[in-house]
């Protein structure tokens, strides 16, 4: 069943590009290899856009931007943990795209406008991400640009208390995703000093709570431009 995500809650976004004046707004959707970024955005857009990597090789190995709809831009990264040189790699292309830069009314302006950092389910690899946060995106765009979302609930539990009948958690499931979002703001926190927002969670590969994920985003969206 397609939720036509391209249309979901349109004037509201575009409302934010009105204060900010820019068409559209630019979010960099980045995390560690194998989170599911790709799949998230395929989630979003209701088809293949982003190539998913399967196995233990990621697809993404560049930065790629996917416009969902003239008034939001979503930028794909390429993820961290696939060894020391590929994340050197990785890391400054975050950056470059970070630093990008354009001048409006003679003031100089960040180009990508917002962060949404994916965690995995499971939490395998929660020192990957807190390098992440404090080594490449804290660094060059402010906290309250910053979001953290948690992926693949249905196997949180390693597959356990999912219903593929309904496709949806049982309430055992749930309470264990509402804590798990509880102790992630605290690790993050102690990990990387950011006090983030409660994260969301969600499943792109089974498309569930997709539309909790992008009011996440929307009612999280700045409404000025990035200052350098």
């Amino acid at each position: 069943m397609l939720h036509e995500w391209k249309n979901y809650r349109f004037e509201d976004i575009k409302e934010v590009t009105r204060k900010m004046n820019i068409y559209p707004v630019d979010i960099m959707v980045t995390g560690v290899t194998g989170a599911g970024k790709s799949t998230t955005l395929n989630a979003l857009f209701e088809r293949e856009v982003a190539k998913v990597g399967r196995g233990v090789d990621p697809e993404t190995m560049s930065v790629i931007s996917y416009k969902l709809n003239e008034v939001a831009r979503l930028w794909d990264t390429p993820g961290l943990g696939d060894g020391v040189e590929k994340d050197r790699l990785h890391e400054r292309a975050m950056v470059d795209t970070l630093l990008k830069t354009y001048t409006y009314e003679s003031k100089l302006y960040g180009f990508i406008d917002m962060v949404i950092v994916i965690i995995e389910g499971i939490n395998r690899d929660m020192g990957t991400t807190y390098k992440l946060l404090k080594d490449v995106i804290l660094p060059h765009i402010t906290p309250d640009r910053v979001l953290v979302a948690i992926n693949q609930a249905d196997v949180a539990m390693k597959g356990r208390n999912w219903d593929y009948t309904s496709n949806s958690p049982n309430q055992e499931l749930l309470d264990y995703l509402d804590n798990q979002a509880i102790s992630i703001k605290k690790r993050v926190r102690e990990g990387t000093g950011l006090d983030i927002k409660l994260p969301v969670y969600y499943s792109a590969e089974q498309s569930w709570n997709i539309g909790a994920f992008y009011d996440f985003i929307i009612d999280n969206m700045p409404v000025e431009r990035r200052k350098i």
